[in-house]
């Protein structure tokens, strides 16, 4: 190196005129929003790949032949082979595995043995019912569970806090299935204040095209209102029964959240400058205990969806659970199992969803 020549490392880059620093810092961004989306994305499928792995195992180790529930107890021995040998059982263990993964990423879960059908087109069949369910039961829960939570934390220890921690304890405590009971017996048998169980009385069933498989919208849409207050009528009682469920959880979590936050120095920076209450409660300490909420909310949701089983019996309502009860008792396991994969890529999404969320409300977490 000559001593009029200058190290490479010391040569300015070019820039391009208007960007100044900029480009370097998008350049940065995205690999790393490159990686973050590709560490998400194999999180998610090996979360996927476990839930096959549990379902997979659940459905060899329960003490219910598939085979036997296909062709019955009459069939000849040659008839069950065959069977068997087209159901894959004869396979090795691992090939067995590698076939019903292949299987549930193309949403072949096999046909449903009670229906006759496709097990994913019975899942498309009822799962708007109990997606309707638990959505319904998710926005009751969230309405009066965040106000009920702010205000017990901001009244802590008061007889509002302590009645407030006791209906949520009862929420917890009291079996969903004898809530639903005295529910009918009460406000449906006794007052005639809602309708009995089901999801629509007979007379309007096939009424409505099926826009979404959802009553409410589906007869919103249509302008059928006779058809829409009827469903209201309906949903009321089993979703304010698991909408309780749900505020107890929430409100509890919400207090939690809501004292942890009126403890930070920037609360009584606030109060200091003069900032109204309302404001710094409200604005303040909500608008940052928003931030893992947003992962309760989805949680109680998914278990909503997942957990609404006893609700669908007591009030005979055509979900997802309903369904997947009715196959156990048939030993219908395609059914089942089917179900069960559906249930819990509802969680994947929905911790997916949450976890998107988190990112966006905490700077933080980007």
């Amino acid at each position: 190196m000559t001593p009029d020549s200058k190290p490479e490392a010391q040569i300015p880059a070019p820039q391009i005129p208007g960007t100044g620093g900029r480009r370097r810092g998008a350049l940065t961004a995205t690999p790393q929003w490159a990686a973050s989306g590709l560490r998400l994305l194999i999180s998610v499928a090996v979360t996927f790949l476990g839930l096959l792995a549990v379902t997979f195992f659940i459905g060899r180790v329960v003490p219910i032949d598939p085979v036997l529930a296909a062709v019955g107890d009459r069939a000849s021995a040659d008839t069950y082979e065959r069977m068997r040998e087209e159901l894959g059982l004869n396979l090795p263990l691992w090939q067995q595995f590698g076939h019903y993964v292949w299987n549930a990423v193309r949403g072949d879960f096999g046909t449903s043995v009670l229906t006759s059908n496709p097990v994913l087109t019975d899942v498309r069949r009822v799962f708007p019912a109990t997606l309707e369910l638990a959505t319904v039961a998710t926005i009751i829960g969230i309405i009066v569970g965040i106000p009920a939570g702010v205000i017990a934390a901001v009244r802590r220890g008061t007889w509002i806090d302590h009645v407030i921690r006791v209906i949520g304890l009862m929420g917890y405590s009291v079996p969903v299935f004898w809530l639903g009971l005295m529910g009918l017996l009460i406000l449906y048998a006794k007052l005639d204040l809602v309708a009995g169980p089901g999801r629509i009385d007979l007379y309007y069933e096939g009424l409505v095209p099926t826009y979404t498989g959802v009553i409410l919208l589906d007869s919103a849409i249509a302008g059928e209102w006779d058809v829409f207050r009827n469903a209201v009528s309906h949903i009321v009682l089993p979703a304010s029964i698991l909408g309780y469920f749900s505020l107890a959880y929430i409100s509890r979590m919400t207090r939690s959240f809501m004292l942890e936050q009126l403890r930070q120095e920037y609360i009584t920076t606030a109060r200091v400058k003069g900032l109204p209450e309302r404001t710094v409660i409200w604005r303040h300490a909500l608008g940052n205990a928003w931030v893992p909420l947003v992962t309760v909310i989805a949680l109680s949701y998914g278990t909503l969806l997942e957990g609404s089983v006893l609700t669908e019996i007591v009030f005979s309502w055509p979900g997802l659970g309903f369904y997947i009860t009715n196959s156990l008792l048939n030993a219908d396991m395609n059914a089942v199992l089917g179900g069960t994969v559906v249930v819990g890529c509802v969680f994947i999404g929905l911790n997916l969803l949450s976890d998107l969320l988190y990112r966006k409300l905490d700077p933080r977490a980007r």
